[in-house]
């Protein structure tokens, strides 16, 4: 049974700084990485990398060093010396394409398995027994899992691997050239009052200060990104979940004429991502003032500081040109902040969302506050038993006329309720996965039992798939399933076995509650609880599936759920639900605390 809107104290909550738990959040997915089946392949993609970059960096400092004999040829016009440093050239440049290449392989190789490792992860958390299910009261966390799943995945292990790459190739270039240049500065010498005077490191310590203070400017100016990064990815995950839940019911817009209300629904989704992207572009905008600015004018900015030794005669053209490049390649290095701040801000926003999701899925048995709980154990004898049991809802408390309830397996038992009851919420309860209530609710094996909601699930893929899921439809022959499909008067669907389609969308609803008792006769569980599923049928429908259970399904106990009571003989006990405002329950305040569904926010 939906449950009415209404702000849970989880969505109350102020939401956390971006920076807050950095530390906590890698440690998750460190801990994670080292207990995945991919942790060996991406060590050794890893280390491949790791050799690749160290002998790129050792190709850069040669190349850089080949720029002294190569414009000192130019510059002393040796035809034969020039031809011999162009020879050098091709060699150097040869080395540099194949690690270029090597990098590149590695580099794309290890965003894959980093996506397959973290993809695979999120899923694995999500779809554990009930999880995606409780997910929906997890607050902003839950929001939009798909998402989280698919594109903000992607995305932080694409920029994972890129800004990681980068900056160890950054600190190898740091480190290399650093020591280049401060040998150069000793040909850099100034004349101070007719003295020379020469000053340690004098280039070094020049990059040093040009990359700060084109970081600092970028942080200051950057800043904003973060936060804004972190409302795009909402705003478009509701814009894409609005347009998706249009187009899931357009037949229901178009019967009611609801196009118009809907274009201004999706209008003011879509208003909300054009006003948040209209600040990133103006962010974004004020931060390339700085980037751009410092880019342009580092082309100038090593000859304006190794000038001095050019003019003074200490520096030879080839021995500035060094110098030159070797300034750059510090800078370049030092200013690798700079460069990516956008898309480090992209990044820890993208870092917050899935450590968010991945933590809301490790907690989510605990959301809600602290309400009380049913206390839900296996029964003994395989039976079903309630002892006091009620189940809370946002509206009251459904719970059974009789207090103490015990159900033998084969037995056929009809529960019934008034619409708004909490029938539903119960059907829950009885699959684990509404905990929130009293009392005591004893259950049969999980694996002896199949649900049968108002609303079958139909998978994507073949027809023969939706017969036999969840099971693998390998499991069951062609013959088992034509007859399943015949004895529920499904026979005409038997030659679109391996026809894929959305059958959720093909189907009637009839037909698809039809599909569900199809799976009963192949499965063949021992208990079987149906919520208003029978109800629905047409009466020649439902006089065949009654059949079912008195010949093929005799021996499996059935719990249907249902909206009144039925005089076909067939059900041996009638129980009644019946809702009660929390008051009359005596419930505590916290006990009367039940999470809530999310919106799409």
């Amino acid at each position: 049974m939906p449950l009415p809107r209404a702000t849970t104290a989880v969505e109350a909550a102020p939401r956390p700084s971006l920076g807050e738990h950095r530390p906590a959040q890698f440690g998750v997915f460190f801990d994670a990485l080292k207990t995945s089946a991919d942790r060996t392949a991406l060590a050794c993609l890893a280390t491949g990398i790791l050799l690749v970059v160290v002998a790129t960096t050792l190709a850069q400092i040669r190349l850089n060093a080949w720029n002294q004999p190569f414009y000192d040829a130019l510059a002393q016009r040796s035809v034969d010396a020039f031809v011999r440093q162009l020879m050098v050239f091709a060699a150097i440049a040869g080395t540099l394409l194949v690690l270029n290449v090597m990098q590149s392989w590695l580099h794309e190789m290890i965003k894959v398995r980093l996506r397959g490792w973290l993809t695979g992860d999120l899923i694995a958390r999500w779809l554990e027994p009930g999880r995606a299910y409780r997910l929906v009261w997890a607050g902003e966390a839950g929001v939009n899992p798909d998402q989280r799943v698919h594109e903000d995945a992607r995305h932080l292990t694409e920029l994972s691997a890129d800004l990681c790459v980068g900056l160890l190739q950054s600190g190898l270039l740091l480190a290399s050239f650093a020591g280049v240049l401060w040998v150069l500065s000793e040909d850099v010498v100034f004349s101070l009052q007719g003295r020379p005077l020469a000053i340690p490191g004098y280039m070094v310590w020049c990059a040093l200060f040009y990359a700060a203070t084109a970081s600092w400017f970028s942080w200051r100016v950057g800043r904003p990104l973060v936060n804004l990064n972190a409302e795009r990815y909402a705003r478009e995950a509701e814009l894409r979940f609005a347009l998706v839940r249009v187009n899931e019911n357009a037949d229901g817009i178009a019967l009611g004429g609801g196009e118009a209300d809907e274009r201004q629904r999706l209008d003011h989704e879509l208003g909300q991502v054009v006003a948040v992207t209209r600040q990133l572009v103006n962010a974004g905008a004020r931060l390339t003032w700085i980037t751009s600015g410092y880019g342009w004018f580092a082309i100038v900015a090593p000859i304006l500081v190794a000038a001095p030794g050019y003019f003074a005669g200490n520096l030879s053209f080839g021995n500035l040109m060094m110098a030159v490049g070797a300034f750059l390649q510090v800078q370049q290095a030092l200013r690798w902040f700079v460069d990516n701040y956008s898309r480090i801000a992209d990044w820890r926003a993208t870092l917050t969302r899935v450590s968010a999701f991945r933590q809301a899925l490790a907690t989510v048995e605990g959301l809600g506050g602290q309400p009380a709980r049913i206390e839900v154990a296996d029964h003994p004898a395989a039976g079903l038993a309630f002892d006091h049991l009620a189940v809370t809802t946002a509206a009251g408390r459904a719970a059974m006329t009789e207090e103490q309830i015990e159900i033998a397996p084969g037995s056929r038992v009809l529960i019934v309720g008034r619409p708004g009851s909490g029938k539903s919420t119960l059907f829950r309860a009885f699959a684990r996965l509404w905990p929130w209530g009293t009392g005591r609710l004893l259950l049969p094996p999980r694996h002896s039992t199949m649900f049968l909601p108002q609303r079958p699930y139909m998978p994507l893929g073949p027809l023969r798939a939706a017969l036999t899921y969840p099971a693998d439809p390998s499991s069951f022959g062609d013959n088992a399933l034509v007859a399943a499909l015949e004895r529920t008067g499904l026979g005409h669907l038997a030659p679109q076995l391996d026809s894929s389609q959305r059958w959720d969308k093909d189907l009637s609803m009839d037909e698809q509650q039809r599909i569900a008792f199809a799976r009963l006769l192949l499965h063949k569980p021992k208990w079987v609880f149906i919520d208003e599923a029978i109800d629905m049928l047409d009466e020649d429908h439902r006089r065949i599936v009654l059949s079912i259970f008195r010949k093929e399904l005799s021996d499996a106990a059935v719990i249907s759920i249902g909206r009144r009571a039925v005089r076909s003989g067939f059900y041996e006990r009638i129980l009644h639900l019946n809702r009660y405002p929390l008051s009359r329950l005596h419930t505590s305040s916290s006990e009367a605390t039940v999470p809530t569904r999310n919106g799409t926010g």
